[in-house]
């Protein structure tokens, strides 16, 4: 039985809202935790350090030590969570490629992971991008193709056409 859902593709590509879908439609309840959960719960001073995360005006992220330390750390609670009984749905942005790949791989270890690449056209991310209004302008385009290159999938889905509940229930029939 799946027991963790890894969801990785670009900024404003369409992630959260597929997570929110894959909520109501899967039968049992998910957690739905993420890269955002993980910088929110930061302190902000993480956010103006090198050590920490940086958003850089063209919309690159720069992640240094103090960073990475807290992002293992995380990556391990969310495996803890996982072998203690919950679902865990986990919307990344895979910025490191196969490493970030091979990161979560290490911790989940033995867990039942459906890996899922969520595409978007940049062209469009970025118009989503401007929408939302709380991204920095370039973060799309920029992350769009390197957030996929070296990841292994079970399965993708492509958001520039297909709504978020549609790309929940293709997900979701490949949960077992």
């Amino acid at each position: 039985m799946t027991e963790v859902i890894v969801l990785n593709g670009g900024s404003s590509s369409g992630k959260s809202g597929i997570v929110r879908c894959l909520q109501a439609v899967l039968p049992d309840p998910w957690l739905a935790l993420g890269t955002d959960t993980l910088v929110d719960a930061m302190p902000a001073s993480m956010q103006t350090s090198d050590a920490g995360i940086e958003f850089a005006p063209d919309g690159q992220v720069i992640v240094g030590p103090e960073f990475r330390t807290l992002e293992a750390a995380w990556i391990e609670g969310v495996a803890a969570m996982a072998r203690a009984g919950a679902r865990v749905i986990v919307d990344e942005v895979f910025l490191g490629g196969s490493d970030s790949q091979k990161r979560w791989q290490k911790a989940l270890g033995e867990l039942r992971v459906l890996w899922v690449g969520v595409r978007c056209d940049s062209a469009v991310a970025a118009g989503r991008e401007v929408a939302r209004g709380d991204r920095i302008i370039g973060m799309a385009a920029s992350q769009a193709d390197v957030v996929h290159r070296g990841i292994v999938y079970d399965l993708e889905v492509d958001t520039t056409h297909a709504e978020s509940m549609h790309c929940a229930r293709t997900i979701a029939a490949h949960v077992n």
